[in-house]
């Protein structure tokens, strides 16, 4: 057996970690300049569309496929799913659960980014912590302080007026995260509910500081075999 581990989430590593000393090929998309490096054989980069996963896929011998990637990696999963379908090959998604507020939380949920500004005001200034690669669609918060925490070093100018980059590498403690915060004198956090410990950080620390919330709702679940752990899905790949 020869299993593509899909890589992009701290799950990932832990789920790389687990399975040291098997056939295992991980794949990161390169969203990250400069990945924190894997314990098993990774490769960097996208496949070039559904073309060149199958290519891929044959070329490499992978005969199952583990996803780990973000859980908003929607069309990366959807795309897998159905080609392993296609192929007959085992997939699964390892899908760690939402977040949910607790006492305290100032949480509302929004469908999409382009929501925000309708809830934020206009003086307001903005956290947000849901990467720069849906940036662009924050567009209406323009003339707000808006700030945006990425991996990487920018690129380019922000997107829009009002906006700065603030560049920083996970994880980070409730204690930095409630400094940084009051620091930068927060008003609103935006995140996605992407799940997960390690970075409910910021969630805690907005709760610590009562500062409001919006949370980007998950995308709506396929219908393919999923698991919410990491053990579990290590259990899933020593079975096959």
């Amino acid at each position: 057996m020869t299993l593509l581990l899909l890589a992009g989430s701290g799950d990932a590593r832990r789920v790389a970690q687990g399975l040291v000393g098997c056939e295992i090929i991980a794949s990161l998309a390169g969203a990250t300049r400069t990945p924190d490096p894997l314990p098993v054989p990774t490769r960097i980069g996208g496949f070039g569309g559904e073309t060149g996963f199958r290519q891929f896929v044959a070329e490499a011998g992978i005969t199952a496929v583990l996803d780990v990637t973000h859980p908003y990696a929607v069309r990366i999963t959807a795309r897998t799913a159905a080609v392993c379908r296609d192929l007959g090959l085992p997939f699964l998604q390892l899908l760690r659960p939402v977040w949910v507020p607790e006492p305290g939380d100032r949480w509302t949920e929004i469908a999409r980014e382009e929501d925000a500004a309708a809830l934020i005001d206009p003086d307001a200034t903005v956290f947000l912590g849901t990467g720069r690669q849906t940036l662009e669609h924050f567009v209406n918060l323009q003339g707000r302080r808006v700030i945006c925490r990425q991996i990487d070093p920018p690129d380019g100018p922000f997107p829009f007026a009002g906006g700065e980059f603030l560049v920083g590498r996970p994880p980070f403690s409730v204690e930095d995260e409630v400094a940084l915060f009051d620091r930068l004198g927060v008003d609103w956090l935006i995140v996605k509910n992407a799940g997960g410990a390690a970075s409910r950080s910021k969630l805690t620390a907005a709760r610590i500081l009562e500062i409001p919330v919006l949370m980007l709702a998950r995308p709506p679940c396929g219908d393919w075999p999923q698991v919410a752990t990491v053990n579990a899905a290590l259990d899933w790949v020593r079975a096959l």
